[in-house]
């Protein structure tokens, strides 16, 4: 997948795409119903499936310094979109140029003279330009003026407790912040993670036969403190691979941190990952972070946590069926 950072650089190969625009944060079950519908109108012109995508989101730009909510990073983002089809991603930077340009001058200036669209796909709620002025209604009439097609797509559902409930970030946030990882997998379609270079922390966790493979939060959402059974990916150095594991995401109150880590140990695992590219997957909450009297009372807790990890993650492969692909 081709992955193009600014409108105005745009190659002749990825130009007369079909054009997906929308935040994709998640790259969940309704968006790639969207993908696959473009995809089938990419198909018919002969031209390339595209994405248009916002760094930073436009939520992180307008509130720098409210609570963060992500559910990918950029580089997530684009291998989820890439094991979907998609041929060309645009990770258009959203600054105070694109966020002042009026939704006329964003359709002429970006979708016609930057990207020479053929094709424009959005859904049904999308705004768009200073203001959040244009809607659909716009993006259809300019089309028509302009020379390219637009799509509307109504919104995306799955039955829920006997009732239609539209795919959405917003579901899946709440799901993870309230410690149910599997109803959030059900709607992504693949199993939220965090991805991340390995970090140094206290370097506890070796002197208690418990050695950590440790991720910063970032700008992820934060979700439900606790204990979790995972799948951990290593993408890069000697090591790459895939192991089972049990994190701790939290604030290490039996320490008295308060910073945000995501502590995870890998079964059967004795490398040195530091620096290196890894993926945890949180499968299943296991119990609320909580402290303890000392040390030996935390290494009894994580025997205890490791061994319903690995019954759980046992349980798992046993039913492949009902396993998401890996995020």
């Amino acid at each position: 997948m081709q992955i193009i950072d600014q409108y105005t650089d745009t190659p002749n190969e990825a130009r007369g795409a079909v054009v997906v625009i929308g935040n994709f944060d998640g790259v969940h079950r309704g968006h790639a119903e969207v993908i696959s519908r473009a995809r089938e109108i990419a198909t018919g012109l002969v031209a390339p499936l595209a994405v248009m995508a916002f760094e930073p989101h436009p939520r992180e730009f307008f509130a720098p310094n409210a609570p963060t909510f992500r559910l990918t990073t950029k580089e997530t983002k684009a291998r989820l979109l890439e094991r979907h089809g998609v041929d060309v991603a645009f990770t258009l930077p959203f600054d105070a140029d694109l966020a002042g340009k009026s939704a006329e001058d964003f359709v002429t200036d970006v979708l016609v003279a930057g990207l020479g669209a053929a094709h424009v796909v959005v859904g049904f709620d999308f705004c768009f330009g200073k203001g959040r002025k244009g809607d659909t209604a716009l993006l259809t009439r300019m089309g028509k003026d302009l020379g390219f097609g637009v799509t509307v797509i109504d919104a995306v559902t799955a039955s829920k407790d006997g009732a239609e409930a539209v795919y959405s970030s917003t579901r899946i946030r709440d799901a993870l912040r309230e410690g149910r990882p599997d109803e959030a997998a059900s709607l992504l379609g693949h199993w939220w993670a965090i991805e991340g270079a390995v970090i140094k922390g206290d370097q506890r966790g070796r002197t208690i036969d418990f050695p950590t493979a440790n991720l910063a939060m970032g700008r992820y959402l934060h979700p439900a403190h606790g204990v979790y059974a995972i799948k951990a990916e290593v993408l890069t150095g000697s090591h790459a691979g895939t192991y089972d594991g049990v994190a701790n995401l939290g604030r290490r109150p039996t320490f008295d941190k308060k910073d945000v880590l995501l502590e995870s140990f890998l079964f059967d695992f004795g490398g040195d990952i530091y620096g290196e590219e890894l993926v945890i997957s949180l499968i299943e909450f296991l119990r609320p972070e909580q402290k303890f009297d000392g040390l030996d009372a935390l290494k009894t807790q994580i025997a205890k946590d490791s061994k319903k990890a690995a019954s759980v993650l046992t349980k798992l492969r046993a039913n492949p069926q009902d396993v998401p692909w890996a995020g």
